[in-house]
Protein backbone atom coordinates (compact mmCIF):
# COMPACT_ATOMS: atom_id res chain seq x y z
CA UNK A 1 0.00 0.00 0.00
CA UNK A 2 1.32 3.20 -0.55
CA UNK A 3 0.05 6.81 0.51
CA UNK A 4 1.56 9.42 -0.87
CA UNK A 5 2.54 12.05 1.60
CA UNK A 6 3.51 15.45 0.00
CA UNK A 7 7.30 16.66 0.64
CA UNK A 8 8.13 17.84 4.63
CA UNK A 9 8.80 21.49 3.01
CA UNK A 10 5.35 21.71 1.57
CA UNK A 11 3.29 21.31 4.54
CA UNK A 12 2.04 24.07 6.63
CA UNK A 13 3.60 23.26 10.16
CA UNK A 14 2.20 24.32 13.57
CA UNK A 15 4.63 26.07 15.60
CA UNK A 16 6.33 23.30 17.30
CA UNK A 17 5.26 19.99 15.88
CA UNK A 18 7.02 17.89 13.42
CA UNK A 19 5.65 18.38 10.06
CA UNK A 20 6.36 14.94 8.96
CA UNK A 21 3.57 13.88 11.78
CA UNK A 22 1.82 16.82 10.99
CA UNK A 23 1.62 15.69 7.06
CA UNK A 24 -0.16 12.55 8.42
CA UNK A 25 -3.06 14.45 9.77
CA UNK A 26 -3.10 14.30 13.20
CA UNK A 27 -4.91 16.46 15.36
CA UNK A 28 -3.23 18.98 18.18
CA UNK A 29 -3.53 17.04 20.72
CA UNK A 30 -1.78 14.01 19.47
CA UNK A 31 1.03 15.94 18.17
CA UNK A 32 1.64 17.65 21.32
CA UNK A 33 2.01 14.56 22.95
CA UNK A 34 4.31 13.00 20.28
CA UNK A 35 6.57 16.28 20.83
CA UNK A 36 6.35 15.35 24.41
CA UNK A 37 7.50 11.77 23.57
CA UNK A 38 10.54 12.90 21.52
CA UNK A 39 8.85 11.53 18.93
CA UNK A 40 10.85 13.50 15.63
CA UNK A 41 9.41 11.45 12.33
CA UNK A 42 7.10 8.45 11.57
CA UNK A 43 8.61 5.04 11.02
CA UNK A 44 7.49 3.39 7.59
CA UNK A 45 4.51 1.38 8.96
CA UNK A 46 3.49 4.57 10.68
CA UNK A 47 3.91 6.81 7.73
CA UNK A 48 1.36 4.21 6.00
CA UNK A 49 -0.85 3.03 8.18
CA UNK A 50 -1.88 6.18 9.93
CA UNK A 51 -3.82 7.86 6.72
CA UNK A 52 -6.03 4.86 5.77
CA UNK A 53 -6.88 4.28 9.45
CA UNK A 54 -7.60 8.18 10.22
CA UNK A 55 -9.85 7.83 7.09
CA UNK A 56 -11.79 4.84 8.76
CA UNK A 57 -10.46 2.08 6.31
CA UNK A 58 -9.30 -1.20 7.41
CA UNK A 59 -5.97 -2.18 7.05
CA UNK A 60 -3.56 -5.10 8.07
CA UNK A 61 -0.05 -4.12 8.30
CA UNK A 62 3.14 -5.98 9.50
CA UNK A 63 6.49 -4.83 10.58
CA UNK A 64 9.29 -5.70 12.44
CA UNK A 65 9.31 -5.79 16.85
CA UNK A 66 10.14 -2.51 17.48
CA UNK A 67 9.12 -0.18 14.68
CA UNK A 68 6.42 1.33 15.94
CA UNK A 69 3.22 -0.63 15.71
CA UNK A 70 1.44 0.13 18.10
CA UNK A 71 1.46 4.47 17.77
CA UNK A 72 0.36 3.08 13.99
CA UNK A 73 -2.85 2.11 15.28
CA UNK A 74 -3.07 3.32 18.58
CA UNK A 75 -2.98 7.42 16.99
CA UNK A 76 -5.36 6.91 14.42
CA UNK A 77 -7.86 4.87 17.03
CA UNK A 78 -7.30 7.99 19.79
CA UNK A 79 -8.19 11.19 16.58
CA UNK A 80 -11.12 9.31 15.84
CA UNK A 81 -12.78 8.52 19.50
CA UNK A 82 -11.82 11.72 20.24
CA UNK A 83 -13.99 13.48 17.15
CA UNK A 84 -17.27 10.53 17.85
CA UNK A 85 -19.76 10.73 20.53
CA UNK A 86 -19.08 9.21 24.16
CA UNK A 87 -20.42 5.29 24.33
CA UNK A 88 -21.99 3.47 26.55
CA UNK A 89 -19.80 0.70 25.48
CA UNK A 90 -16.05 0.66 24.42
CA UNK A 91 -15.41 2.34 21.26
CA UNK A 92 -12.46 0.31 21.04
CA UNK A 93 -11.36 -3.62 21.34
CA UNK A 94 -7.57 -4.22 21.29
CA UNK A 95 -6.30 -8.25 21.27
CA UNK A 96 -2.95 -8.68 22.11
CA UNK A 97 -1.87 -12.49 22.71
CA UNK A 98 -0.02 -12.27 26.20
CA UNK A 99 -0.77 -10.56 29.19
CA UNK A 100 2.48 -8.90 29.12
CA UNK A 101 1.55 -6.98 25.34
CA UNK A 102 -1.77 -6.38 26.88
CA UNK A 103 0.02 -4.16 29.53
CA UNK A 104 3.03 -2.58 27.66
CA UNK A 105 -0.21 -1.58 25.01
CA UNK A 106 -2.67 -0.47 27.91
CA UNK A 107 0.55 1.56 28.68
CA UNK A 108 0.86 3.02 25.42
CA UNK A 109 -2.38 3.89 25.19
CA UNK A 110 -2.57 5.44 28.26
CA UNK A 111 0.89 7.86 27.15
CA UNK A 112 -0.73 8.56 23.99
CA UNK A 113 -4.44 9.43 24.63
CA UNK A 114 -3.02 11.98 27.98
CA UNK A 115 -4.24 14.69 26.06
CA UNK A 116 -7.70 12.80 25.45
CA UNK A 117 -8.51 11.88 29.60
CA UNK A 118 -9.70 8.54 28.39
CA UNK A 119 -10.22 5.27 30.36
CA UNK A 120 -8.65 2.65 29.49
CA UNK A 121 -8.42 -1.49 30.68
CA UNK A 122 -6.64 -4.18 30.25
CA UNK A 123 -8.21 -7.25 30.76
CA UNK A 124 -6.40 -10.46 31.01
CA UNK A 125 -6.24 -13.85 32.67
CA UNK A 126 -4.50 -14.50 35.93
CA UNK A 127 -5.85 -11.77 37.51
CA UNK A 128 -8.97 -11.25 39.75
CA UNK A 129 -12.12 -10.91 37.16
CA UNK A 130 -14.01 -8.82 39.39
CA UNK A 131 -12.01 -5.28 39.62
CA UNK A 132 -13.06 -5.78 35.48
CA UNK A 133 -16.07 -6.24 36.35
CA UNK A 134 -16.50 -3.47 37.80
CA UNK A 135 -14.45 -1.27 35.55
CA UNK A 136 -16.76 -2.29 32.82
CA UNK A 137 -20.07 -1.65 34.66
CA UNK A 138 -18.50 2.24 35.18
CA UNK A 139 -17.56 2.29 31.36
CA UNK A 140 -14.07 2.16 30.16
CA UNK A 141 -13.39 3.95 26.39
CA UNK A 142 -10.56 1.10 25.23
CA UNK A 143 -10.24 -2.17 26.23
CA UNK A 144 -6.92 -4.03 25.73
CA UNK A 145 -7.53 -7.65 26.33
CA UNK A 146 -6.12 -11.16 25.64
CA UNK A 147 -8.51 -13.45 23.37
CA UNK A 148 -9.40 -15.91 26.34
CA UNK A 149 -10.41 -13.18 29.03
CA UNK A 150 -12.16 -11.29 26.02
CA UNK A 151 -14.15 -14.10 25.45
CA UNK A 152 -15.27 -14.89 28.95
CA UNK A 153 -16.77 -10.86 29.26
CA UNK A 154 -18.38 -11.84 26.20
CA UNK A 155 -20.23 -14.92 27.27
CA UNK A 156 -20.77 -13.08 30.60
CA UNK A 157 -22.03 -9.88 28.65
CA UNK A 158 -20.22 -7.20 30.18
CA UNK A 159 -18.04 -6.53 27.05
CA UNK A 160 -20.39 -5.29 23.76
Amino acid sequence: MKHDTPPASMIPTMKGFSPAFAALGLDAALLTTLEALGYEEPTPIQREAIPPLLAGRDLLGRAATGTGKTAAFTLPLLQRMAHSARQQHPFALILVPTRELAIQVCEAVERYGKEYRISILAVYGGQAIRPQLLALKRGVDVVVATPGRALDHIRRKTLH
